[in-house]
Order: structure tokens, then C-alpha cells, then sequence
């Protein structure tokens, strides 16, 4: 489990996959019907990135998302 604090740690994550499943950033963007300049922007840690859209890509990759409180982990 990784545990992201914030947009750039998540981009980080959203490209490693990415690269990991062998996609290309167009790939990507395709087959979760968001823009290349979307999947950018969210790779690069952009603030201001749309959530929805960053699940849609999140999910395309087959990742999922947990939330906790900060007391839940180490």
C-alpha cells in the first residue's frame, strides 16, 4: 500500500503505473477519456487537477483509493 499526501506524491504513483502497464501518457488519456494535457498536469503534481477526473484515470489504471484518518498510519 502507498500512502500519498499530496498531488505531487499522486502524480508520481499515476505515472508509475502508467509506465508499469506499458502505456503512453495518449494511451492513457484514451482509454480514460481525458485529454493528454489532463494526464500531464496530473502526473506532474498540478494543483487544480479536477478530482473526478483524477478518479476516472485512477480507476482506468486499476488502482484504488483509501481514506483514513492521520492516525491510521505510520
Amino acid at each position: 500500500m502507498n500512502i500519498v499526501k499530496d498531488q505531487n506524491q499522486l502524480g508520481q504513483l499515476i505515472r508509475t503505473e502508467r509506465k508499469r502497464q506499458r502505456l503512453t501518457q495518449e494511451q492513457l488519456a484514451g482509454l480514460s477519456g481525458v485529454g493528454v494535457r489532463f494526464v500531464r498536469e496530473l502526473e506532474h503534481g498540478k494543483e487544480g487537477c479536477h478530482i473526478g477526473l483524477a478518479f476516472t484515470v485512477i480507476q482506468t489504471l486499476g488502482l484504488s483509493v483509501r481514506v483514513t484518518d492521520r492516525g491510521s498510519y505510520v
